[in-house]
């Protein structure tokens, strides 16, 4: 009997799978992303160095073709090509999930351009374990890492700190203490956990209020995961600014910056952070 050319054996479809793998430990794989994985024509890496050690434990041995983010729109070309014969193209990243705060959307939106069916093969997700074990809302907003540039940061945590759900981010280890600072500065009134090395040896799971957390006193190892908690509405904090509030705040505006009016003023009064600095906000942009 001849199969149609776009179903491979054991009843595979051609196309792009793209698979999850472990974030640590390799037992995390699922049955059906080995198979999947031994059955493909070829394995897109992020760092064939660090999949070969997943890939040598299972035995897998398709073709691998280094795929990161400093190459994958060289690459398109030759990888839609590849699909386009009817083949079976699996992605995969270091750890966890292509696409997710990894590359593979610019593959993925191309697939769907030239009609090139794409299948997901779930696995380990460092934001549902983080949330599953916080305690917090299984409501939840993934916001993945920091940008760059301080005040893109600084824009997107207002606008975040309206939301009454969990916000999962992840930080490198080398920026998680001005993490800290940004986060009790703009979510002070919730809850966090921090995760470091999820499902490895040395996983580590820190619980504290916001207003409690501290700098890293020596070198943070393994990527972070943060949950931070929905709102306390508990508190009996006021989002309303009183009129002498105001005319206090206009006279400093000029000599302090406004992470130093928003300590200052809710440091004396229980008065929303948040208010004060969207206060201070628009008196900036009304200049």
């Amino acid at each position: 009997m001849i199969l149609p050319t776009h179903i491979k054996k054991n009843n595979i479809k051609s196309g792009l799978y793209v698979v999850s793998t472990p974030i640590g430990n390799l037992g995390d794989i699922t049955h059906r992303a080995i198979e999947i994985l031994k059955q493909s024509d070829y394995i897109l890496c992020e760092d064939t160095r660090v999949s070969k050690n997943l890939l040598d434990k299972f035995e897998i041995k398709s073709k691998l073709i280094s795929n990161h983010k400093f190459n994958e729109k060289k690459n398109l070309f030759k990888i839609i090509g590849i699909l386009k014969n009817n083949l079976i193209v699996s992605i995969i990243s270091d750890a966890g999930t292509p696409a997710i705060s990894d590359p593979g959307k610019i593959l993925i939106n191309e697939c769907i351009n030239n009609d090139i069916n794409i299948y997901p093969v779930p696995g380990a997700s460092a934001v549902s374990a983080a949330v599953s074990v916080s305690g917090f809302s299984e409501k939840y907003y993934f916001y993945g890492f920091f940008p760059d540039k301080n005040k893109n940061l600084n824009i997107d945590f207002n606008i975040l700190s309206k939301l009454d759900c969990s916000i999962v981010f992840f930080v490198p280890p080398n920026k998680i203490n001005k993490a800290i600072e940004q986060i009790k500065f703009f979510f002070s009134d919730r809850k966090v956990l921090i995760c470091r090395e999820i499902s490895k040896f040395y996983e580590e799971y820190i619980r504290k209020k916001v207003v409690d957390l501290q700098p890293f006193d020596k070198k943070v190892k393994g990527e972070l995961t943060i949950v931070l908690s929905e709102k306390d509405n508990s508190k009996n904090i006021s989002n309303i600014l009183s009129e002498s509030d105001k005319k206090n705040i206009k006279k400093m505006i000029k000599a302090l910056s406004i992470k130093d009016i928003t300590d200052l003023i809710s440091g004396n009064k229980n008065i929303s952070k948040k208010t004060i600095y969207d206060y201070c906000l628009k008196l900036k942009n009304e200049k």
